[in-house]
C-alpha cells in the first residue's frame, strides 16, 4: 500500500525543482480526469511522469459533468454496444475495487408515456443493459405500474406517465474523484502541479521533446524535457496541436452542457428520474441534500475556461422538467448553476448531440500523443490507450497497464471504516452523519483530517454559510489537496458554490481567514481574495440573466480571473 502524498506548499516547491532538473519519460498536459488517469497509468507502469495543469485540477469539464458513472442508455439505442459494455465494466470496477469510497449506486425512474410498444421496447433495452454488466453490483431493473411509480416519485403528475421502469447506475463527485486520482498518481511517484501552464513545446527538428512551463502564480518559467508529451487538454486539444506546429489527426468541438441544482425538498421523490426530450435526455439526479438537473447540449465557441449558462439554457431545463411535475420549479428555487464543455470529436453532423462520445488517440508527430473525446466513465481506458500509443516514443520495454488493479487513495480499508462509523463518531465526538459525510468524500484518508483536528477541536466546527461542511475540510484542501485559491476550495474541493443559495459568498470570508495563516496572507490579501470570489459569483449570476451566449460570455468575463490567464476565445476570435 502506497503512502498518500500531501500536495502542500513544500511539495509544490519540490515539484517545480524536479520539473527543471529531471528528464521525464512522460509529460502530461491537462489535469482533468483524463490527464490524471494518464499520469496514474504511466506512473504505475514504472515510467517517470509529470502532470501539469494551467488552472486547478478538474477545473474544466471534470468538475462540471452530470457526475455519473454510467453505461449510457442512449448509446444502447444508437447500437453502440461496445461503448456501453466498456462503460459498464468501468462502472463496476469503480464500485467494487478502484473507488468504492467515491462511487456509489443511484436509482433512476424511467417514466413510460405511451401504451403498447413502449414498455416492451424499454424493457428489452434495460434487460440488455443488465446483461451487459449493469446488474453485477446493483439490482436488476424493475417493472412498475403508474401507481407504483407515483409511490416512489409523488412529485410526478399522474397524467405524465402510464407506468415506469426502475434501473440503477452510479454517481460520484467528479471533482473529488479527479483530485483523488491526481493524488494517487503522486503517491506512485508522478510529479503533479496545478497553476502550471504550457506556453511552448520544445522541439528537436520535427520531434517534440518537452515543453516550457510557466508558474501562473509567479511567472517563473522552466524547460521540462520528456520522451513524450501526452496532450489531455480536452476542449483545448487543438490549441496544443497548433502549438506543436501541426494540424493534428482529429479536431475537437465544444458542446456546452448546463445543470441546475435545487434543494431536495423541491422534488418529492425517493429516486432519480430520467426524462426524454426532443434532443437528448434530462437527468434528475439525487445529490446529498439537493438535486442536480440537466443537461443541455449546444455548441460553444467562446471562452473555454469559463463557459456561461444563459437564461435560455435554464429555461429549457425548467420547461422540460415542469412538464412532468405537480408543483413546477421556478428560477427562485435554483440554488446553483454550472456549465461545462464536452470535448467532442468533430464529425460530419453539425448537431453536437450527434457527434462522437467515443475517444480517439493520435500520434500526429514524434514525441506528441493527443487523446480526446470519450466520457468521464471510461477515463481509465482512455488513459491506458494514450500511454500505449506513447510506447514508440518512450522506447524500451514498457509494461502493460495495471490500473484495473490499483485502488485510488482512500479506498484501502474503506469497507471496514463503514462498519466502524458508530465507534468513529464516539471517538471524534461528531454525529454519525458527519462521519458518513467525511467517509464518502475521503475514504480511509479521513484519518488525515482527524489528525488535523486532534490539536484544534475548533476545526470540527461547521463552516459558516455552508454548515454541511466542517472547517477542517477547508484546511485539508490546502494542506493536502493542492488548493491555491478560494474558488479551488469553494467550487471543487467542496461544492459550496453550487450547493448554497449565496453560491459561497457567505462562506468566502471564513474560508479566507482559515487558509490565510497557511498561505501567509495579510489582511489586504484576504480582502483581495474575498473580493475576487464575490466578483466571480456576481458575474456568473449576471451571465445567467442573458439570453444569448455572446452576452452571457461577456458578463462572465467581466470578473477578474484569480489565475490571470489570457482569455482563450472571444466572439471576434473563434
Amino acid at each position: 500500500m502506497t503512502q498518500p502524498v500531501r500536495l502542500d506548499a513544500d511539495y509544490r516547491a519540490r515539484a517545480w525543482q524536479r520539473l527543471a532538473t529531471k528528464a521525464f519519460d512522460v509529460l502530461v498536459i491537462g489535469g482533468g480526469v483524463t490527464g490524471a488517469g494518464v499520469a496514474l497509468d504511466a506512473a504505475t507502469r514504472g515510467l517517470s511522469t509529470a502532470l501539469v495543469e494551467q488552472r486547478d485540477f478538474a477545473s474544466g469539464t471534470s468538475s462540471r459533468s452530470s457526475k455519473l458513472f454510467h453505461g449510457g442508455l442512449r448509446y444502447l439505442e444508437q447500437m453502440n454496444f461496445d461503448l456501453v459494455r466498456e462503460a459498464l465494466k468501468e462502472r463496476e470496477l469503480m464500485l467494487t475495487r478502484i473507488a468504492p469510497h467515491l462511487v456509489r449506486p443511484v436509482s433512476f425512474l424511467y417514466p413510460l408515456t405511451g401504451r403498447g410498444w413502449e414498455r416492451p421496447y424499454v424493457t428489452a433495452g434495460l434487460t440488455l443493459y443488465d446483461s451487459m454488466g449493469g446488474a453485477r453490483s446493483t439490482p436488476r431493473h424493475k417493472q412498475l405500474t403508474r401507481t407504483g411509480a407515483l409511490r416512489l416519485a409523488p412529485s410526478l403528475k399522474r397524467d405524465a406517465l402510464t407506468g415506469a421502469l426502475l434501473y440503477y447506475d452510479a454517481q460520484a463527485d467528479d471533482a473529488r474523484h479527479t483530485m483523488t486520482t491526481v493524488r494517487t498518481a503522486a503517491a506512485y511517484g508522478a510529479t503533479v502541479l496545478s497553476s502550471a501552464r504550457v506556453v511552448e513545446l520544445l522541439r528537436a527538428g520535427e520531434r517534440v521533446v518537452g515543453a516550457v512551463v510557466e508558474d501562473v502564480e509567479t511567472g517563473e518559467r522552466v524547460e521540462v524535457h520528456s520522451s513524450v508529451v501526452i496532450n489531455c487538454t480536452g476542449v483545448w486539444t487543438d490549441d496544443i496541436q497548433t502549438m506543436a506546429g501541426g494540424r493534428g489527426r482529429f479536431h475537437v468541438r465544444a458542446s456546452k452542457g448546463v445543470h441546475i441544482v435545487v434543494a431536495r425538498d423541491r422534488i418529492n421523490s425517493e429516486t432519480g428520474l430520467i426524462l426524454r426530450t426532443e434532443k437528448s435526455v434530462l437527468f434528475v439526479i439525487p445529490w446529498g441534500t439537493h438535486w442536480i438537473i440537466g443537461t443541455t447540449d449546444t455548441e460553444w465557441d467562446l471562452d473555454l475556461a469559463h463557459p456561461a449558462a444563459t437564461r435560455a439554457d435554464i429555461d429549457y431545463i425548467l420547461e422540460h422538467l415542469n412538464a412532468v411535475l405537480n408543483v413546477p420549479l421556478t428560477h427562485d428555487d435554483i440554488q446553483g448553476v454550472y456549465a461545462g464543455l464536452r470535448p467532442l470529436l468533430s464529425g460530419e453532423s453539425e448537431d453536437t448531440s450527434q457527434l462522437s462520445r467515443e475517444h480517439a488517440v493520435a500520434r500526429p508527430q514524434p514525441g506528441l500523443v493527443s487523446i480526446a473525446g470519450g466520457k468521464y466513465t471510461t477515463y481509465r481506458v482512455m488513459a491506458a490507450d494514450a500511454v500505449d500509443a506513447a510506447r514508440e516514443d518512450i522506447g524500451g520495454d514498457v509494461s502493460d497497464s495495471v490500473t484495473e488493479f490499483i485502488p485510488l487513495s482512500g479506498a484501502e480499508g474503506y469497507p471496514a471504516l463503514v462498519n466502524q462509523v458508530d465507534r468513529l463518531a464516539r471517538h471524534q465526538d461528531l454525529p454519525v452523519w458527519r462521519i458518513n459525510h467525511l467517509l464518502q468524500r475521503y475514504g480511509s484518508l479521513v484519518h488525515e483530517l482527524f489528525a488535523l483536528a486532534e490539536n484544534d477541536r475548533s476545526l470540527y466546527e461547521p463552516l459558516p454559510g455552508a454548515e454541511e461542511y466542517l472547517k477542517v475540510e477547508v484546511v485539508y484542501a490546502v494542506t493536502h489537496e493542492g488548493a491555491l485559491h478560494l474558488d479551488d476550495i469553494l467550487a471543487r474541493r467542496t461544492r459550496i458554490s453550487i450547493e448554497t443559495p449565496h453560491r459561497g459568498i457567505e462562506s468566502a470570508e471564513a474560508v479566507a481567514q482559515l487558509v490565510a495563516p497557511i498561505f501567509g496572507w495579510d489582511d489586504e490579501r484576504v480582502a483581495r481574495a474575498v473580493g475576487a470570489y464575490h466578483s466571480r459569483v456576481e458575474a456568473e449570476l449576471e451571465s445567467q440573466k442573458e439570453l444569448a451566449d455572446s452576452e452571457a460570455n461577456a458578463e462572465r468575463l467581466s470578473a477578474p480571473d484569480a489565475r490571470r490567464i489570457p482569455v482563450s476565445r472571444t466572439p471576434e476570435s473563434p
